[in-house]
């Protein structure tokens, strides 16, 4: 039996509850929160016996194996680090920290204490994305050479999913003081490993322009100073020598929460969609790229994070996304907001 921990009874929380619950052989065994209100609450409604209002509260009691760290992105590395401490098994949601020099160090802390370490990179459970990144890999559309991606939501021009203005959960993400690193942070990590990945290869170079729209009088709702970035545009050279583009948006309408990737190399394309929660993925190849010809291809079902999680933990083997991934991703976004800072063209990795 694998029992875990669950650090953070936030809204994304629920989701790694849910995984785990629905597992054989794994066991949620308690759940953390300085919120009471929310930790207990959260206890009751999958039926965990054990909560704590701190993490070190937790490691004193030490009847778990994993844990899955579900705070604010400003508090993944405070949580973190004394789970690796104490040789623990970490999943733990993206960003993997707000600070290249944090991610860092949880990497270094992750691979000395030789646990498995995984950063919750959600997209990475998209068939279509896997598929295309073995194409890739495969040699099938050649040497890459430009990409496009774009990672389009609208919660700030429309309610689906609550209103921002009013709720807390949406409210922090538009505030740096409350630890956002704005839609470059939030959804630009994912967009990134989304390219990058599939593309083969890290990025290299990187320039960057943020931009905050005005969104309420004075900047301000009640205690949110409304500063986060709203929008990214990214551009990035590769190191197997490919360029692209990358864009993020909160405000754009007609997209809940839709990913686009394409893909160009010496010898095809490849079109990645995520959209509507759909996966769905295009080729390019061989004799059609002479009439420009697009085909669908199948794109087999595969493990998720949270179950290749628990496998790793059984198996005794790593896994990816890691934390080392995570700093490598950290350090990009890091350089993006020098970039847009500093108003510079250009940054290397």
């Amino acid at each position: 039996m694998i029992r875990v921990l669950i650090v953070g009874t936030g809204t994304m929380a629920n989701d790694h509850a849910d995984a785990f619950v629905a597992m054989d052989g794994v066991d949620v065994v308690g759940s953390v929160d300085p919120n009471p209100k929310n930790l207990h609450a959260f206890n009751a409604k999958y039926g965990i016996t054990h909560a704590f209002d701190s993490v070190e509260h937790a490691i004193a009691w030490g009847q778990f194996d994993a844990v899955s760290v579900v705070t604010p992105d400003s508090v993944h590395h405070r949580a973190t680090m004394p789970f690796l401490a104490a040789g623990k098994h970490v999943l733990c949601e993206k960003p993997l920290a707000t600070a290249a020099s944090d991610a860092s160090e949880m990497a270094m802390a992750a691979r000395t204490a030789g646990v498995v370490n995984m950063v919750n990179l959600t997209y990475r459970n998209v068939p279509a994305l896997m598929q295309a990144a073995a194409i890739v890999a495969e040699g099938q559309i050649g040497a890459v050479r430009h990409f496009e991606a774009s990672y389009l939501q609208s919660w700030l021009n429309q309610a689906s999913w609550g209103d921002w203005r009013t709720e807390d959960q949406w409210l922090w993400r538009l505030s740096t003081a409350h630890g956002s690193m704005g839609v470059l942070g939030d959804v630009g990590v994912h967009i990134l490993d989304y390219a990058t990945f599939a593309a083969g290869a890290d990025a290299a170079r990187v320039s960057c322009r943020l931009k905050t729209f005005d969104k309420a009088e004075g900047g301000r709702i009640g205690a949110y100073t409304l500063d986060a970035n709203d929008s990214m545009a990214m551009h990035l050279a590769l190191e197997n020598g490919a360029v692209g583009v990358i864009h993020a948006s909160r405000f754009a309408g007609g997209h809940i929460n839709d990913l686009r990737l394409r893909l160009f190399g010496t010898e095809g394309g490849l079109e990645v969609g995520f959209e509507q929660w759909r996966s769905s993925l295009r080729a390019c190849l061989g004799d059609n790229l002479i009439t420009g010809t697009w085909v669908d291809v199948e794109t087999p079902e595969i493990a998720t994070n949270y179950t290749r999680f628990i496998t790793a933990i059984r198996d005794g083997h790593l896994v990816s996304p890691d934390f080392a991934r995570g700093a490598d991703l950290q350090r990009v976004l890091d350089l993006a907001m020098v970039s847009d800072t500093q108003n510079a063209c250009d940054q290397v990795i």
